[in-house]
C-alpha cells in the first residue's frame, strides 16, 4: 500500500530554514518523479518543486528559486525539500506528491510550514 509520510514543518522565524522529509513506501520510488506541492489559506494548490526518477533534473516555481532545493535519496526512499530564508508568504501546507509516467498523482497528507514573526 502506497504512503507518503511528510515530516518536518513548524513554525519559523522570516529569514529561518526548514528541511521537509516524506519517506515513501509501498512502491519502486526510485521509478517514480517526485514533487513538492503546497496550499496557503485561501489559495490553489502549486507546484513548488519537482525531480526526475534518478535525480538528475529539478524544477522549481519562480518565488522559490534560490531559496529552495529539492533532493532525492532512492537507497533510503526519502524525499527533501531544503527551505531556505523563508518568508511569510512561504506559510503553507506543503505535500509530498507522487508523479506517475501517465499523469496519475498520489499524495501525502502534508506538513504545516507556518512563517511568521
Amino acid at each position: 500500500q502506497l504512503q507518503l509520510v511528510e515530516s518536518g514543518g513548524g513554525l519559523v522565524q522570516p529569514g529561518g530554514s526548514l528541511r521537509l522529509s516524506c519517506a515513501a513506501s509501498g512502491f519502486t520510488f526510485r521509478y517514480y518523479a517526485m514533487n513538492w506541492y503546497r496550499q496557503a489559506p485561501g489559495k490553489e494548490r502549486e507546484l513548488v518543486a519537482r525531480i526526475t526518477p534518478g535525480g538528475g533534473s529539478t524544477y522549481y516555481t519562480d518565488s522559490v528559486k534560490g531559496r529552495f532545493t529539492i533532493s532525492r535519496d532512492n537507497a533510503k526512499n526519502t524525499l527533501y525539500l531544503q527551505m531556505n530564508s523563508l518568508k511569510p508568504e512561504d506559510t503553507a501546507l506543503y505535500y509530498c506528491v507522487r508523479q506517475s509516467s501517465v499523469g496519475n498523482y498520489d499524495w501525502g497528507q502534508g506538513t504545516q510550514v507556518t512563517v511568521s514573526s
